[in-house]
């Protein structure tokens, strides 16, 4: 029937031979049979997650229920731990001393993620662009180390910078430091700590997100930059933002929380509210100030990681556009 004579209302149909017709009809059932297996390994996926995530879940919100019931309690005579409601816990977070022990904690956190960024930005860039085949061989050179207790780690690494560990005789031998030079029991020492224990979780996510990143970025980059330092920072370290962004809630998070390296590298100036909560639960005797002592540093935390959640939120509604 052509254009001409069919009836009202009915749309044009372009006549094609057979085979055409029936390929596409093959086409549009093989797109169908693929959209559906792939919806269907999506709910697989969902419903093998479901199972870990209620078990880590319940437990997560368990615990911190349980810490906040107890920030409200009070001790017995002889030390023990009693649910109430008292809230001097929480008013003797207003104390000047606890304040300063936060904000410590927190710089130390924020020198270390700096520090960390520094050193690890050159490490995961060399492997990712100039690695080639030993690229997973760099990698596992990086992380198996880190398989080691921490424990064991930050003791190794407190006598390598001891007075008279390795590192401060190469110092004084080549005029830079004298005998009163000290790196232990000082907040550099703390610092130096918390980088060597978790550096490695920033490479990874850096590492990640050059792999990802497209090289030809970097190349028209120096068309238009110029030098390679300029590149780096225009170029590398924007499209690497959300590597960035992960790898420093990946280190803030445990660097805040950390009492092993202000143990055995800091003194008594140096401790930090990880150092503060270990002693109101275990030497102290007060697990309620220990309580609210977590709880206010949860808070500082939370405030940390919803900042990433929005930006990461953010970028992504960018790259949507």
């Amino acid at each position: 029937m052509s254009p001409r004579t069919r009836p009202e209302g009915l749309p044009a149909v372009r006549t094609r031979p057979d085979g055409h017709l029936a390929a596409d009809t093959r086409s549009r059932t093989r797109t169908r049979t693929r959209g559906r297996g792939a919806a269907s390994g999506a709910r697989l996926w969902t419903w093998l997650m479901i199972p870990g995530t209620l078990w880590m879940s319940a437990f997560l919100i368990a615990s911190l229920l349980l810490v906040a019931a107890l920030a409200l309690g009070t001790t017995d005579p002889l030390g023990n731990p009693r649910f109430g409601f008292n809230p001097d816990n929480i008013a003797a977070m207003a104390d000047p001393a606890y304040r300063a022990v936060l904000l410590r904690s927190l710089g130390y956190a924020l020198l270390t993620c700096a520090i960390c960024l520094v050193v690890a930005y050159p490490v995961a860039y060399a492997i990712a662009l100039y690695g080639g085949r030993f690229k997973n061989l760099l990698i596992a050179a990086i992380v198996v180390p880190f398989f080691a207790n921490y424990l064991v780690r930050m003791y190794g690494w407190s006598v390598v910078l001891s007075d008279d560990g390795p590192l401060l005789k190469a110092l004084r031998a080549a005029g830079i430091a004298d005998g009163t030079t000290r790196i232990l029991q000082t907040g550099g020492g703390v610092v130096a700590g918390l980088v060597y224990g978790f550096v490695v979780f920033m490479i990874i996510p850096l590492y990640a997100a050059m792999e990802r990143m497209d090289t030809s970025l970097i190349e028209a980059g120096r068309d238009l930059y110029g030098g390679p330092l300029r590149t780096f920072l225009f170029v590398t370290v924007p499209a690497t933002r959300q590597g960035a962004a992960a790898g420093c809630v990946l280190v803030l998070l445990p660097a805040m929380g950390d009492f092993v390296s202000a143990q055995l590298m800091g003194g008594p100036d140096q401790i930090m509210i990880g150092n503060l909560i270990q002693d109101k639960f275990f030497q102290g005797q007060n697990w309620p100030l220990g309580s609210a002592l977590t709880m206010l540093m949860m808070a500082v935390l939370f405030l940390g990681m919803l900042g990433y959640l929005r930006r990461t939120r953010k970028d992504e509604a960018e790259a949507v556009r």
